[in-house]
């Protein structure tokens, strides 16, 4: 039965379009089932996706007031995409948005608010024409927001005027709201040698913001401060900080149902590891590392003796047949990060830093071991080291393409997971307060959680619900 159809009157409709990238879809998901748990009688939301990404997530469970609707592939496929990233940003910027429209035509319940991730900038477009109001909801730090935002003052500094790998060490100081950082710790889409594509499709869907009737942060209020503060004080539209946009809400008890693999469950294994001593690795869905500088990552880990749970796509061969509660580690092309992150074993986390894995080690309370490869992974990377201390670099020059060798790896490793080092275990302490405050925000009355009921009723204001 069509959900729409049994709420023909007292239905909130929220036409969810997220980008199509996992990093994209998961918070999108995650803060519309948040809205649909917090009104089940009221709100609707039907999420958007191509006829691609339904195979992948079709089936996930989600509430009973979320639908799916599809576009057809229109663009690039999900599996080829990194080949091509300027083809597969141009083709979203300016194939989905036709059929977007159709579908909006043929939805028999009327659309009441459209929630769009800012780089899909064309739907505000369709919004304002059909007097919808749009809510962005950006997918990313509100930092990474200020300083593409800022991003003439960069070019006013001559900042931008230069290759990013002569001037790394310079600082910028003049972003409002944002700590001094390094030109090397700024975007890559910053730099003079990215391709100028990317850049004004980002550019393009951070200036359309101004048009949207609301703002949405998935980050946390009390993790970016300064920045969320400067830009409440100079965006003329409202702003709620709602993070982390990751499946909290959800419950976290172990499931032998779905954490099997190969014949070993990952959380049992977990389960007979000593409290802290299991370092978690991931680098991420979408971009990749060479398979040399794989080969030292796999040698080191080898070599340090720390137990390890490593979740690969399959470049991961070097590590061998592992499992079983005796063996040092388990390779998996797949887990539940957050319920492995929250898990009493794990002590540590080897990042790419993509935003929503940053946030869910914070919320998790385990320290990172930083290794960003493209984009907004840099600033990310400098957040956690340098502006909340919970982190160190895998990379000393960040943008170094130079390899981190099997000793380099197995030393650092040791020693960030060696509960008898003092700098590591004051970092841990930092870790925990991070932890604390983020729990709070979401928790009842917390800022997370307040900013997401001012939406809601900001956004049904004028309707009786």
């Amino acid at each position: 039965m069509d959900p729409a159809k049994t709420h023909p009157l007292t239905v909130f409709h929220v036409v969810a379009m997220p980008y199509p990238g996992r990093g994209n879809i998961n918070p999108m998901m995650n803060l519309c089932k948040l809205l649909a748990l917090r009104r089940p009688q009221h709100i609707l939301v039907t999420f958007v996706v191509t006829e691609e990404w339904l195979g992948f997530i079709g089936s996930d469970p989600k509430p009973s007031n979320i639908r799916f609707a599809t576009v057809p592939n229109v663009i690039p496929s999900e599996l080829g995409r990194a080949k091509d990233f300027p083809g597969f940003l141009e083709a979203v910027s300016t194939k989905m948005e036709a059929p977007f429209e159709d579908l909006l035509d043929r939805l028999e319940l009327p659309v009441t608010a459209i929630l769009a991730d800012t780089y899909v900038f064309w739907a505000i477009g369709v919004g304002n024409r059909r007097n919808i109001p749009v809510a962005s909801l950006w997918p990313m730090s509100a930092t990474v927001f200020s300083v593409l935002h800022h991003f003439e003052l960069l070019v006013q500094h001559g900042h931008f005027a230069k290759e990013v790998l002569e001037c790394k060490d310079e600082l910028v100081d003049y972003i409002p709201g944002v700590p001094v950082t390094r030109i090397v710790d700024l975007p890559t889409v910053m730099s003079r040698s990215s391709h100028d594509q990317v850049l004004h499709r980002c550019l393009d869907g951070v200036s359309s913001v101004s048009k949207v009737q609301y703002l949405l942060f998935t980050s946390v209020s009390e993790l970016e401060a300064n920045v969320i503060d400067t830009l409440k004080g100079k965006l003329p539209l409202p702003v709620y900080p709602i993070g982390p946009a990751i499946p909290y809400f959800e419950p976290q008890k172990n499931s032998s149902t779905t954490s099997d693999h190969n014949g070993v469950n990952y959380l049992r294994w977990l389960d007979c590891q000593p409290t802290c001593s299991v370092f978690y690795i991931s680098l991420g869905s979408f971009l990749s590392i060479s398979s040399a500088q794989m080969g030292e990552i796999a040698s080191g880990l080898q070599d340090s003796g720390v137990r390890y749970l490593w979740v690969s796509r399959g470049e991961t061969d070097q590590l061998g047949d592992v499992g079983g509660c005796d063996m040092a580690g388990l390779v998996l092309p797949w887990c539940d990060q957050l319920k492995v992150l929250c898990h009493p074993a794990v002590g540590g986390f080897w990042t790419h830093c993509g935003w929503n894995s940053t946030m869910e080690a914070v919320f998790a309370g385990v320290p990172m071991l930083t290794f960003p490869i493209l984009g907004d992974q840099f600033p990310n990377s400098k957040q956690v080291v340098e502006d909340w201390k919970v982190g160190w670099r895998v990379k000393k020059d960040v943008r170094s393409e130079n390899l981190v060798t099997r000793g380099e790896i197995s030393e650092l490793v040791k020693r960030f997971m060696d509960q008898k080092n003092n700098e590591s275990n004051e970092m841990r302490e930092r870790a925990k307060q991070l932890q604390k405050a983020c729990r709070s925000a979401v928790a009842e009355g917390g800022s997370s959680e307040t900013n997401l009921d001012a939406f809601i009723k900001d956004v049904l204001k004028g309707h009786n619900y």
